[in-house]
């Protein structure tokens, strides 16, 4: 029997990997990778791994989640290592719960490495803390993706009870996210920001507030991925926006780590 490591790389800049993480690129016979996995970390693989791709737009999945679950049983008890490389964190929006749960059920044996999740790493290299002592105690991830039932609950207790909104996959649905937080009595002039492709060398932010959220992705051409902020705390991107005044740092190659 194999063993399965359910791997968060990071939400872009591969520097971001953690060391655990390293090690089990460097173990795998097999490493099933997503879309938004830095092509880099696979330089850190054996030049006789495996090398299977997974990734999902938001409209278009290359391989069902279910093929994915599959594969990892499959590999795995054949008695190879496998590592399933995932964007951010495998358990914020990767249904990383649901491969653990289909390994459990199947007796895999494998490990959990949480990864920095984008919710929190682009709003930081955007200089916006999610928390701030004067600004925020508080803050909430959210998927933007619509559900069924239970949505306005939902939406009123977001307006409401967190300071602090970073939500995941929203770029399709922001109409619908800006109307029903205002809806639900958030201001208009609560300030906001999208970061298109945080922590990345193409990273755009765009500021604004809750009541322009739309338009201003429109206006600026906003696509995936890319995190939605919206708090006071965003009121700090001018004041600490440390990663535009960085020089250009080339990432560690292969030999260095």
């Amino acid at each position: 029997m194999g063993r399965v490591y359910l791997v968060g790389a990071g939400p872009g800049d591969p520097e971001l990997l953690t060391l655990k993480g390293l090690r089990a690129i460097r173990e795998a016979d097999v490493i099933l990778y997503d879309r938004l996995v830095h092509p880099d970390l696979l330089d850190y693989a054996r030049a006789d791994a495996d090398r299977i791709y997974c990734g999902k737009l938001p409209d278009r999945h290359t391989m069902k989640q279910e093929t994915i679950q599959h594969l990892l049983v499959k590999y795995a008890t054949e008695g190879r290592i496998v590592t399933r490389l995932k964007g951010g964190d495998p358990f914020v929006f990767g249904r990383g719960g649901e491969e653990a749960q289909a390994l459990m059920q199947h007796g895999i044996p494998f490990e959990v490495v949480p990864g920095v999740t984008a919710g929190l790493a682009a709003p930081a290299y955007a200089g916006i803390p999610v928390t701030h002592r004067e600004y925020a105690s508080s803050f909430a991830l959210v998927t933007g993706h619509r559900k069924k039932g239970q949505e306005e609950e939902r939406w009123k207790h977001l307006a409401h009870g967190v300071d602090t909104l970073a939500i995941y996959m929203g770029v399709g649905n922001l109409p619908y996210i800006q109307k029903q937080l205002l809806t639900h009595g958030k201001a208009a002039a609560t300030p906001a920001a999208i970061i298109e492709w945080g922590t990345t060398q193409n990273q755009r932010t765009v500021i604004g507030t809750l009541g322009e959220l739309a338009s201003m992705a429109q206006k600026n051409r906003i696509s995936n991925p890319a995190m939605i902020v919206i708090g006071e705390v965003v009121r700090l991107h001018e004041e600490i926006d440390w990663y535009k005044t960085l020089p250009a740092v080339p990432v560690l190659s292969t030999a260095e780590v």
